[in-house]
């Protein structure tokens, strides 16, 4: 489709946000070639959905700010144009979804990435399709290696080039392994979300209730109630939170019901091994099996096992993993059982502040809210402010480095509609012109930025755009 022909179906639709008055002035008469879509040509795109198109119509038509208009329809679909490989695999459909500049698909990128998805895929035959082969591609990676976090899809492929010195028990298939917890949780929440969503059993073969064996059993061997289990990883590497301490096997904790984890979602080292946001994800994901295993299998003794781990997580988390000043008490980020508490966040996902976005708790939680005060503060020692942007980043890419996911989560967790625009300015004007998110920018210079190519944190901008759409329709049609 031409851009003016593009355009002007714009105008057509805009009707359904408000009419004309959805669109600013400046985006009636701004030339449609400023804002050329930057999508591969239809031809050349991964996969394409009719559902996901007329969503992207429809919300397009919402926004009132054309710059932020033209990183929608960049960013939303980007998942889909780019990462997706569809194919078969031991005779039924399969779905890999690499992260975009890196040749390999992580459990946690890849559920993230196709979730603003799922509630269209009810009526569209072809995500349904998608998304029954990445349920089972997924399964298929954790009966493989329960401790992985990332996979190739040539099982004969040699690992990914940093990782093929790695001291740990590498499986073929592997791309990297390091153990997070949330490797584990965010394959459960995306298929729970596909069959609420859908209805759809069919994906739920023996085959994902094997894998769903091994995560709870992956969770048990690592609340370390009976020894360190068998997994450990040490990697010789300049960067420290490449490297678990102590032979691979991580500092020492004093156990208590929470499951241990080497790695953080950022693929950075943990200090204290007993991570606060991923535990309290495990509680939710748990929760969530359960009621699949009832529900689809009528397997009652694998959903009272389910739940009742999920219950001892959460009363463990609860009782030793906060800290408290005089406003209240606030959540920890890492602990290790014998008193120690880390605070800070780190803008992977789960993350403190991420934590009513997977379920954890509600946005207005008291904890919760302190907690988000402080992640979003120099409390935070990865809190970074400069002249272009605030936000909160980590030590995968260092000091001054915001990750835009980290604003994205700031207002989808947020009631405030100055914070939300406020989040939504800093969005458009980061993103160096690209119309892309990317994975970081320096606090003060967005030119500054690394990859270019990383679809998480399109789906996530995406994501929040189609909420607001349907949410707060009358802040989005504001310029």
């Amino acid at each position: 489709m031409s851009d003016r022909r593009h355009f002007l179906k714009l105008l057509g639709t805009a009707a359904a946000c408000g009419g004309l008055a959805g669109l600013s002035p400046a985006m009636a008469t701004a030339p449609a070639a400023r804002f050329a879509s930057h999508r591969p040509p239809r031809a050349q795109r991964k996969f394409t959905s009719d559902a996901v198109e007329r969503e992207i119509a429809r919300v397009r038509a919402c926004i009132g700010d054309p710059k932020l208009a033209w990183m929608f329809e960049n960013c939303y679909p980007n998942t889909l144009d780019t990462t997706v490989e569809l194919g078969t695999l031991e005779g039924k459909p399969d779905t890999f979804v690499i992260t975009g500049d890196i040749d390999a698909m992580w459990l946690r990128d890849s559920s993230a990435q196709v979730s603003p998805y799922v509630a269209l895929a009810k009526n569209d035959p072809a995500l349904r399709r998608l998304f029954r082969g990445l349920i089972r591609r997924q399964a298929h990676c954790i009966r493989i290696d329960p401790y992985a976090n990332a996979f190739l899809r040539d099982p004969h492929a040699p690992p990914l080039s940093w990782a093929r010195q790695d001291e740990t028990a590498m499986a073929p298939g592997v791309g990297e392994r390091k153990w997070e917890i949330d490797s584990l949780c965010w394959p459960i929440r995306i298929a729970h979300a596909y069959w609420q969503a859908t209805g759809d059993a069919e994906p739920f073969d023996g085959g994902w209730r094997a894998a769903m064996q091994r995560v709870l059993a992956t969770f048990h061997e690592q609340q370390r109630l009976h020894g360190p289990g068998p997994y450990h990883f040490q990697r010789t590497s300049p960067r420290p939170s490449d490297t678990v301490p102590l032979e691979g096997y991580g500092n020492p904790t004093r156990p208590n019901g929470m499951i241990h984890s080497m790695f953080r979602p950022s693929d950075d080292a943990c200090l204290y091994p007993l991570f606060v946001p991923a535990n309290l994800f495990a509680v939710v994901a748990l929760r969530q099996l359960a009621v699949m295993s009832q529900a689809i299998h009528h397997d009652a003794a694998f959903a009272t096992a389910c739940t009742s781990l999920a219950r001892e997580v959460e009363q463990a988390a609860h009782r030793d993993g906060r800290l408290r000043d005089e406003a209240g008490d606030y959540w920890a980020y890492e602990i290790d059982g014998y008193g120690n508490r880390l605070f800070m966040d780190d803008a992977n996902i789960p993350s403190l502040l991420g934590l009513p976005y997977l379920g954890c708790c509600a946005a207005d939680d008291p904890t919760y809210r302190r907690t988000r005060k402080r992640a979003w503060s120099s409390d935070n020692p990865y809190f970074f402010k400069g002249t272009a942007a605030e936000g909160i980043g980590g030590p995968h890419e260092g000091l001054r480095m915001i990750w835009p996911m980290s604003i994205v989560m700031r207002a989808l967790t947020s009631d405030d509609p100055g914070e939300i625009r406020q989040c939504l300015r800093w969005l458009r004007d980061t993103d160096a012109g690209t119309g892309f998110m990317h994975e970081t920018f320096d606090q003060d210079d967005p030119a500054h930025f690394t990859r270019a190519w990383f679809a998480w944190a399109n789906s996530l901008f995406g994501e929040l755009m189609v909420k607001l759409a349907d949410e707060r329709p009358a802040l989005l049609r504001q310029p």
